[in-house]
């Protein structure tokens, strides 16, 4: 059975299970690049502390590189599904195509400007005098090598869409690996510090890429990277955007809610403030991550079958990625809020960072029962090339919401109020999209039953 007709007539149960699996442990395992990082960092003797606070400080700029992998990577991905699921194979290699020309194109550009911008992005950003340099060091490595990043992950995206998850996994495993073994060779054995990470980082990335380009120029992908598509095609080009668009805004907006949040936790904790929220970013990874590989499993499937007009099958997988991302938000729920001090000495041994990491973690993610549901129905939207609601969905949580209360609570409540704006936006962001998923889905009622009427006439 080839992998367009059991995205059409597999069971749904099995089918996002197989799907869904391989994603999450790819999506873990890709969040291990940043957490085995600053876990390493973290213990560097003498400066651990200081540097994981450098290192968090470039998270905007690893946000922003990351926002362009998404943009084309999940908004060409999405499109090849629905082509597949029409029987256009040829228009979705001309996607594929169009997809690694402007992953190239535009994480160049953002290596360039950023390098040539890097000392004052990293002062605004809240760097200090003593995490200047740590901030520097990492940071302009992964800017030089930037597009080795993009292009595994945007080109990962499509592996996934066209139907074969397992490959998809085994690439980000490769890199991921490598960086795990590289890490301390770079960091402690060649005595590197930060330099080390990112080179390790850097090296994995590259690994990643070379493998998915591999694939694609192989004879085990149902689709193939041919040279007569690299011409970039302008409805092509605006329909990638349109539909990128969504994920690009919400790491953008992730990008620009950090810096306001760095700012903030300056003043209000100083620079360990800004150490125990890189902490607390790279421990809602491990939990955020699986919701993430649901989505990406759950993509190709609801829009496979939302372009094959098979609709009862689009609202079974949608239940299922939601149940399903439930349960793990629920696990992670458990786990901060009675274990958090154990899960933050993995990356620390300064008692007062704990202590700061371990009071801000509770609060900062309180509501996290309910955030999968929100990320899983602004995945749908985005699955069935509704651009606009799944932008603004997306956006919830990231910046109408979260950016005004980073803003106003902590003139309020010092650092408490950082920590309490996530969780207000969190339940905020979760009413409002599941009103929009609510008129969704009474209209997917409608299709159902008009479909099964014009089947049965």
């Amino acid at each position: 059975m080839n992998r367009q007709k059991q995205l059409r007539t597999e069971n749904i149960n099995s089918l996002l299970f197989r799907f869904s699996i391989p994603a999450i442990i790819g999506m873990l395992v890709n969040a291990f690049y940043n957490i085995v990082d600053r876990i390493f960092i973290g213990h560097i003797p003498n400066v651990g502390s200081m540097a994981i606070t450098g290192v968090g400080l470039t998270l905007p700029i690893m946000t922003i590189i990351l926002a362009f992998g998404m943009l084309i990577g999940i908004g060409s991905s999405a499109l090849v599904s629905i082509k597949l699921g029409e029987q256009k194979k040829d228009e979705a290699e001309n996607i594929l195509g169009n997809a690694f020309v402007l992953l190239c194109i535009f994480t160049i550009l953002v290596s360039i400007v950023g390098i040539i911008f890097l000392d004052p992005l990293l002062k605004s950003f809240g760097a200090s005098e003593d995490t200047f340099i740590y901030a520097k060091e990492y940071v302009t490595i992964i800017l030089i090598g930037a597009i080795t990043n993009s292009l595994g992950f945007g080109l990962n995206s499509i592996i996934r869409a066209e139907g074969n998850p397992k490959v998809a996994m085994l690439t980000m495993l490769l890199g991921a690996v490598l960086n795990t073994i590289l890490d301390p060779i770079f960091i402690n054995i060649f005595n590197m510090g930060v330099k080390g990470a990112a080179y390790a980082t850097i090296i994995s990335q590259t690994a990643n890429t070379i493998w998915v380009l591999y694939y694609f120029t192989g004879k085990n992908s149902s689709l193939k990277l041919k040279i007569k598509y690299f011409k970039l095609n302008k409805n092509i080009f605006i329909d990638i955007i349109s539909i990128g668009m969504a994920p690009f805004f919400m790491e953008l907006a992730s990008s620009i809610v950090n810096i306001i949040s760095n700012n903030s936790l300056k003043i209000y904790g100083g620079d360990l403030a800004i150490g125990a929220m890189a902490i607390i970013n790279s421990i809602s990874l491990v939990f955020f991550m699986p919701i993430f590989g649901i989505n990406q499993g759950a993509q190709p499937i609801i829009g496979y079958n939302y372009g094959a007009k098979q609709y009862s099958r689009v609202k079974t997988a949608m239940k299922l990625s939601i149940k399903a991302a439930c349960v793990i938000c629920l696990l992670g729920f458990s786990f901060i809020e009675f274990f958090p001090e154990t899960i933050i000495k993995i990356f620390s041994k300064d008692p007062q960072l704990i202590q700061i990491a371990s009071e801000g973690i509770r609060i900062f993610l309180v509501m996290m029962p309910i955030i999968g549901f929100q990320m899983i129905s602004s995945n749908y939207f985005q699955s069935v090339g509704k651009a606009k609601i799944a932008t603004f969905t997306s956006l919830l949580r990231q910046v109408i919401i979260l950016i005004p209360m980073l803003i106003i609570l902590p003139k309020h409540f010092g650092l408490l109020g950082v920590w309490m704006s996530a969780p207000i936006s969190d339940l905020s962001s979760a009413i409002i999209t599941g009103v929009f998923l609510f008129k969704e889905m009474k209209c997917l009622d409608k299709k159902i039953n008009l479909t099964f009427k014009e089947t049965v006439a």
